[in-house]
């Protein structure tokens, strides 16, 4: 009986869809396991084979739970919304529901030909109306939400407006627009549209004008880490900024709490540390400025800044090219210089305005600043590097302590004060030295926080100042201008924003012809004119949500999928709770890591869910990379020249299917057949063969290095394949795929089968009983498989299962009490021969549901030992012998011995040193 792995795999594949194996019930006396991947996003190009590394990873570790008696929820669903959908309909003519429907049929063909445990009676998808009705539903939630800073959680609106129906907003500082306040009376007098403008400035979800990266060839806006240079990174169409109505999420009124709850959490500390970069919290003061221009006196000017004892180092400003005042303080003479420089920073993303770059560009105003402290006028410039939305979008510039500002100072001439004597030396600027500080009576000898702080209280006495803290992070943008997304449970009238009654949910997404952008940049739905105009009068919100919507509480919804309840029974929630572990990629750190834990966070503090952080562990698996091939042509020419030849031409090196190259050598007339252009190519070869060039690059079908799962697993199998991606390393480490390696585990696998079955014979095991030395591989076996999978190290499981075999083989071992449980360990790293293996040795049930092997350390203490046995101090043998042996008994085993025997030559030995536990020496 051979080990036919396409036939067995298939089998069990369809028997376990066919009993709903993987089928998870919210009601069980186990305890409970949550394991999680990051939903795919299903694009028409399917999986390659870098995808299913975490997919893979998680699965192990999912079946690994249950054998150890857990009640593991293991779902699976799809991003199914988003622009890429959209701009692929438009490429290829089809309707992106037509286009998402087959992408997410073949991704599932993929997924179950690999054997994954996934529960898909609980898959979700987000594009579905009965999913992201619920996403609307949150949507609601969070716009009739504010966060009470006292209280420090989510509270509704309307206990806002009765806070300010009795003492105004005294107490309550308006996240969106600081300067706001007014007392119960002036509540009172605003009218209905005066205090709906004023709630949305402190609406969790809420609307503003703001600056996006406008891209009219997609027809939408796209987010900073969409833009490359000024296009698009899809498409590389150009991207310019542009004012526009868009909704956001008020997630800096929770960026203390997403700070905390960072030490509640196993992530890895470079994952925390990124969340903290990002988030940015700093302390510092903000600092207003008397500003001097042309047209007379202006409103003042507010600076946050961290180190406010530097400000006797001030030499100019910088406002961000959209600072509010930048048209107030801008000079007749300077007007054409600010309008040009204002224009190409439209073209210009946020990522490579903050990009340390070797060009410094920027504009001055023609207006001042006074220096509060000593009265200087401090000359206010414009440049990229300044963000509007970070601090204020002003700082003052000290080029003596600051590279940065030392080398804007220098490019645009601007007069350096050296007030620092020797710490500036002309050349750079000098941050270690606080030599600043003895510039000031009230600053003389002081250390670097206390000045700070000094100078804190001696703004606020002046009441030009204040402590502040600030935040990196911004709001975040939540509407996009297309077409394939969540559309807004939200109506307009008189220009004021109104949320749909829950009763009418889902607002479903309406079929369109077209994908072209509305009216002044607006999203496609804008030109439904049946659809644009709601029911009962107002208008809709033409854009639609962003791709991160839906994946910002999917892991919710898995819980209780069927519900048309709610989103989630509370039951549900409590039981499953935190996801016990999550695996993804690095590429999702910060975005929607963060927006899911605010969107977590929210629902706790409304009292939807028990629980505020959604993630108790966190895994990043690596990247799988390609091992690219080249060939190199010889330029202007359709000649190929080999590899170690190259640099006898002037060539350009080629991209090469990996498909033609066997190794590093190329299939010469494969290569001629795959391309019209090459069919007349002529090669020079090296020692009669083309070798061609290689490198590891990421895995992508431009670089032609992509490899099909499904082709692995027809030549190889799922179990090969899962245990190959698994033994390539440590999950978390990015690896190059290697084709010829697999026959390595495959090999495995096989001498696995033939532990059990013998081709001619059939089953082999038998019921005698295990020796020691079998016992002792074997729990050796289990100790190793429980704590390496249990700490993520597959790789080297897989190394262990491989010495546990050739050890059993080495001691012929053909036991069950020793096979079975073997069987049972590798199930969770190759489920379908292990099945197969479990039914032929006569067992009951699946091997999925059978309780993970017991480690019993009694096996492994050794009660022998092989010692190394010397004749005259020369070592010639080694001889197992109890170590409970005596003297005597060790003499009487030694001279038994052939080869002891051979060296003695008949006579008896003068003397037999023995030193227990070490060695043996015969003196003859």
């Amino acid at each position: 009986m051979e080990y036919n792995f396409r036939e067995i795999e298939k089998r069990w594949q369809q028997q376990w869809r066919d009993s709903g194996a993987y089928r998870v019930s919210n009601e069980s006396d186990k305890p409970k396991f949550y394991v999680l991947d990051m939903f795919p996003y299903p694009s028409g190009a399917g999986l390659h084979v870098g995808h299913p590394l975490g997919y893979i990873a998680s699965d192990i570790y999912a079946r690994f739970k249950r054998l150890k008696g857990y009640n593991v929820l293991h779902p699976m669903g799809f991003d199914s919304f988003g622009l890429p959908a959209e701009q692929y309909a438009l490429e290829t003519g089809q309707h992106p529901a037509v286009t998402t429907e087959k992408n997410i049929a073949r991704y599932k063909e993929q997924l179950d030909n690999i054997g994954f445990c996934y529960d898909w009676s609980r898959e979700v998808r987000t594009s579905d109306p009965k999913y992201y009705k619920w996403t609307q539903w949150i949507f609601l939630q969070l716009f009739d939400s504010w966060y009470n800073r006292k209280s420090q959680k989510a509270e509704r609106i309307n206990v806002l407006e009765g806070i300010f129906e009795k003492e105004g907003n005294v107490t309550n500082e308006c996240p969106g627009d600081r300067k706001l306040q007014f007392i119960a009376e002036e509540w009172s007098g605003f009218d209905n549209q005066r205090q709906q403008e004023i709630l949305m400035d402190y609406r969790l979800a809420f609307s503003a004008f703001g600056e996006v990266n406008w891209c009219e060839a997609l027809g939408t806006v796209l987010a900073n880490d969409e833009v490359v240079n000024g296009v698009s990174e899809r498409g590389g169409h150009p991207v310019v900024k542009k004012k526009m109505r868009q909704w956001y999420l008020r997630i800096t009124e929770y960026a203390d709490r997403l700070l905390q709850g960072l030490e509640q959490v196993d992530f890895s500390d470079s994952m925390k540390e990124m969340q903290r970069n990002w988030i940015g919290k700093s302390q510092g003061a903000e600092v207003r400025f008397k500003v001097k221009s042309e047209k007379g006196e202006v409103e003042q000017m507010v600076v946050y800044t961290t180190r406010p004892d530097t400000m006797f180092g001030v030499d100019f400003m910088v406002v961000a090219p959209e600072h509010e005042m930048v048209s107030d303080i801008t000079s007749f003479q300077q007007k054409d210089e600010i309008s040009k420089y204002l224009e190409y920073v439209k073209s210009r993303s946020e990522r490579e305005r903050l990009a340390e770059v070797k060009s410094i560009t920027g504009a001055f105003t023609g207006a001042y600043a006074i220096n509060p402290f000593d009265g200087r006028e401090i000359p206010i410039w414009i440049s990229e590097y300044v963000l509007a939305g970070y601090g204020t979008g002003a700082i003052m510039a000290v080029p003596c302590g600051d590279q940065r500002d030392f080398a804007f100072a220098k490019h645009f001439n601007i007069p350096i004060t050296n007030i620092i004597g020797e710490a500036f030396n002309g050349e750079e600027a000098n941050p270690t030295k606080d030599a600043i500080l003895q510039n000031s009576d009230f600053l003389d000898g002081m250390v670097m926080r206390d000045a700070i702080n000094v100078v804190i209280d001696k703004l606020e006495e002046m009441g030009i100042g204040k402590r502040q803290v600030n935040y990196r992070m911004r709001d975040a943008g939540f509407s996009r201008q297309r077409y394939w997304g969540e559309p807004f449970p939200i109506v307009y009238k008189g220009g004021v924003a109104f949320a749909l009654d829950e009763g009418h949910l889902p607002v479903e997404l309406p079929y369109v012809d077209t994908y072209s952008a509305g009216p002044e940049g607006e999203g496609p739905l804008a030109n439904l004119a049946d659809w644009i105009i709601a029911p009962g009068g107002g208008t809709r919100e033409a854009n639609t949500m962003p791709g991160y919507a839906g994946s910002s509480w999917y892991f919710l919804r898995y819980m209780d999928p069927q519900n048309e309840q709610a989103f989630a029974d509370r039951k549900a929630t409590d039981y499953w709770n935190q996801v016990d572990l999550y695996i993804g990629g690095t590429e999702h750190a910060v975005g929607h890591l963060l927006y899911s834990r605010l969107w977590t966070k929210v629902l706790f503090d409304l009292g939807y869910i028990g629980h505020e952080e959604p993630y108790k562990k966190l895994v990043n698996q690596g990247m799988i990379q390609g091992s690219s091939r080249f060939v190199y042509r010889i330029k202007s020419s359709n000649q190929f020249v080999s590899a170690g030849l190259i640099d006898q031409y002037e060539t350009d090196k080629v991209h090469v299917h990996v498909g033609l190259v066997d190794g590093l050598e190329l299939d010469i007339e494969s290569f001629k057949n795959s391309r019209p252009e090459y069919e007349k190519a002529e090669f020079i070869l090296e020692d009669g063969k083309y070798v061609c060039g290689a490198e590891v690059e990421k895995m992508s079908k431009s670089k032609y290095n992509v490899v099909n799962p499904d082709e692995i697993v027809e030549r190889y199998g799922a179990d090969t394949f899962r245990m190959y991606e698994m033994f390539l390393g440590p999950v978390e480490q990015s690896k190059p795929w290697d084709t010829k390696g697999i026959e390595g585990v495959h090999r495995f696998l096989r001498k696995f089968w033939r532990l059990f079955v013998d081709e001619t014979k059939g089953l082999i095991v038998t019921n005698d009983a295990a020796t020691p030395a079998e016992l002792k591989v074997l729990h050796r076996t289990i100790k190793k498989i429980e704590e390496d999978t249990e700490r993520f190290s597959f790789n080297t499981a897989v190394s262990a299962f491989m010495v546990c075999v050739n050890e059993l083989n080495d001691l012929k071992s053909r036991k069950k009490e020793v096979l079975q449980p073997l069987l049972i360990l590798l199930t969770s790293y190759a489920p379908h021969v292990s099945e197969e293996l479990w039914k032929l040795l006569g067992n009951e049930g699946s091997v999925l549901d059978a309780a993970f092997p017991k480690f019993e350390e009694k096996y492994l203490v050794e009660s022998s030992k092989e010692y190394p046995v010397s004749i005259n101090g020369k070592h010639r043998t080694n001889i197992n012998i109890s170590l409970d042996a005596a003297q005597p008994e060790v003499e009487q085993i030694v001279v038994a011995n052939e080869i002891v025997q051979k060296w003695l030559e008949g006579k008896a030995p003068k003397k037999i040193i023995f030193v227990k536990g070490r060695m043996i020496n015969v003196v003859i």
